[in-house]
């Protein structure tokens, strides 16, 4: 978005509608699974990513049908600020810590400028889709209570 990268380089997933034979593929362990670990705190994208690495799951939505996020929102265990959101406020916290021993560090004021740019435009997406309050507001002096 802020920056002059062109073209779609990386890997892909291969194309496959079923889990592997070799995965772990119970709908309803996979499910506690899940449960377990977001109430430990961890993230949607951390829980994928233990799933993977531990249990031998390599891809979620073959075995739930769905991603870790909806199973989550399903059993009720979302948190009020989306994921996505929260993760933009932390990297906007820790630019904020930087910023204040490192005052002439120009280049990282302007990534933070990016980086609060990204979390007004995320959350003005969240509050029309009805997951955010429609009162709620990013302020820098008020994003280390929001964020711990």
């Amino acid at each position: 978005m802020h920056s002059g990268g062109k073209g779609k380089s990386g890997s892909t997933k291969p194309d496959s509608h079923t889990p592997p034979s070799w995965s772990n593929s119970d709908k309803k362990e996979v499910e506690k699974l899940i449960l377990e670990l977001a109430n430990e705190g961890k993230t949607s994208a951390m829980i994928g990513t233990i799933l993977r690495d531990k249990y031998g799951v390599p891809n979620v939505r073959l075995v739930m049908g769905e991603r870790i996020s909806q199973t989550l929102e399903r059993l009720d265990q979302i948190s009020e600020i989306p994921e996505d959101l929260m993760s933009l406020m932390r990297r906007a916290l820790r630019l904020i810590d930087h910023l204040s021993s490192n005052k002439k560090d120009i280049h990282n004021r302007r990534q933070l400028e990016l980086c609060e740019s990204k979390i007004r435009r995320l959350s003005r997406y969240y509050k029309e889709e009805n997951k955010l309050d429609n009162d709620w507001n990013y302020k820098r002096d008020q994003l280390r209570l929001m964020v711990e």
